[in-house]
């Protein structure tokens, strides 16, 4: 059963931050190009983040003075499927390394495969 729980917008970005310190640094050191931006409201319902861009299993020759690619987490779903602040910590790991699996060209299919 979901309810809702109040996250500041300050403390949800340190849990952002935080998920994005357990990505190992060998997957870290080759993200390129991307920015994780936390946003309240998302453009359309039921989205918990959204990865935009270009993934790098797509990146050729042709990929330079390209804007960033950008994820972008959505405090105010996430806060209101989730009870408890350890929820909050927990649903903000899983749609980080979601939308970072986009950026490495992972798909939705894949990683449900994955477990995720």
């Amino acid at each position: 059963m979901a309810g809702v729980i109040e996250v500041s917008r300050e403390k949800f970005e340190e849990l952002v931050a935080d998920a994005l310190d357990t990505i190992p640094p060998e997957l870290t050191r080759v993200m390129d190009n991307v920015v994780v931006v936390v946003v309240d409201d998302p453009p359309e319902p039921d989205l918990l983040g959204l990865y935009t861009g270009v993934p790098l299993t797509e990146r050729g020759d042709w990929y330079a003075g390209v804007l960033p690619d950008r994820i972008e987490i959505y405090r105010n779903p996430i806060c209101s499927i989730c009870e408890t602040e350890d929820d909050v910590v927990q649903e903000v790991q899983i749609t980080v390394v979601h939308e970072i699996a986009h950026h490495f060209g992972i798909d939705d299919d894949r990683l449900h495969t994955l477990g995720w």
